[in-house]
């Protein structure tokens, strides 16, 4: 497995000026789960042996590249942000009306509630995940391409689409948060630590692939993922009670999500990597909070594409709920990734059984703690 090693030794000398540590700290004490969560497939096992970071310490790219130099793999530079929006304090002034305004919660329909937690401080049980051959990889980079949008906004539309049927008012528009890396503009003392702010907009159920292309990219080029930035770092030093009682009121972040959808990014493109540590598929999925019950997440390692929905045990702790989301959003993405394969007919190849919800009884954790 992977040894849980000393996660990011400068994260203590820089504990001051990290905005997003202490926010993380509070949510901890809250009874939440801050660990991200990476489940490792070796080649041939259909078994997840599950991974966890802490989020105060890392964020999801940093925690990846951890593993990567555990294994002896050496990382120079780690992404970078690619988008122009200027780095400063503007932007969290013309946010500030959005990160004042109400707080708005959808109500779920029913959903199957299985066994309760009594201790809410563990990962959730409610999980399910899929990895795509490279074949499948390439139609669905094809199929994004072909209608003028990243993978990142077709995915999520897809998954706003998977999650709807279970509001309580299917047509209501979605709250969403997308992560944002940072890195390049903001360049910390170790590069594993966070770097990471976000964005957030409402998805409606009429809203096209390229509309939703559109709601990402306006709101960064309004830069709110600095005005989110400089949010946290202006409220770091708020003593833990105050920020206690923003996160009890939904103002940890700008507006109450449904979920949060983030993509690691791509890795290892070129298949160089053969150490037993890292070999085979690898999950990915940002931590479930109160305030976005729905985690997804998806990381592209050796050109395989894979998907990974977790739930926060208080809607649900019943892995068939996301078993359910991630076969519909399989199915709402089958027809367009068809279309761009030109009827080049289905990947034969299948090593693994490579879908599935978890049962508890068959994960291996490892927690890796600083």
């Amino acid at each position: 497995g992977v040894s849980p090693g000393v996660l990011m030794p400068s994260a203590a000398n820089s504990k001051k000026r990290d905005p997003i540590k202490p926010w993380f700290e509070a949510l901890e004490s809250m009874g939440e789960y801050i660990g991200i969560r990476f489940g490792h497939l070796r080649p041939g096992s259909g078994e997840v042996e599950w991974i966890y970071f802490p989020h105060s310490e890392c964020d999801g790219i940093g925690a990846f590249a951890h593993m990567f130099r555990e294994a002896g793999i050496p990382l120079e530079a780690l992404p970078q942000i690619s988008h122009p929006a200027a780095y400063g304090w503007k932007p969290f002034f013309q946010a500030l009306p959005k990160l004042l305004g109400p707080r708005r919660r959808l109500a779920w329909n029913e959903l199957p509630r299985g066994e309760p937690l009594e201790d809410t401080n563990q990962p959730a049980p409610a999980v399910a995940w899929h990895v795509f051959s490279e074949t499948e990889t390439r139609e669905l980079l094809d199929a994004s391409r072909s209608a003028g949008v990243t993978l990142n906004s077709f995915l999520l539309k897809h998954l706003d689409s998977a999650l709807r049927p279970d509001l309580a008012d299917p047509g209501a528009a979605m709250p969403w948060m997308v992560p944002v890396n940072i890195r390049g503009k903001v360049n910390r003392e170790s590069d594993t630590e966070n770097h990471t702010s976000y964005v957030a907009f409402h998805i409606t159920a009429e809203d096209s692939l390229n509309e939703v292309h559109g709601h990402i990219y306006r709101t960064l080029d309004r830069g709110e993922h600095w005005a989110a930035w400089k949010g946290y770092r202006a409220t770091r030093l708020l003593p833990r009670a105050i920020k206690r009682l923003a996160i009890k009121t939904d103002r940890v972040i700008s507006q109450w999500n449904v979920g949060g959808f983030s993509n690691l990014g791509v890795w290892d493109r070129d298949n160089e990597i053969d150490h037993d540590s890292l070999a085979g598929s690898w999950l990915f999925c940002p931590p479930v909070l109160r305030c976005q019950m729905v985690g997804a997440g998806c990381v592209t390692f050796q050109n395989r594409l894979s998907l990974l929905i977790q739930v926060h045990p208080d809607l649900t702790t019943a892995p068939e709920v996301p078993r359910k989301w991630l076969e519909r959003w399989l199915s709402f993405m089958e027809a367009p990734r068809r279309e761009s394969a030109n009827g080049a007919g289905a990947d034969e190849q299948s090593p693994q059984e490579r879908t599935g919800p978890e049962g508890p009884q068959r994960q291996q954790a490892v927690q890796a703690t600083p």
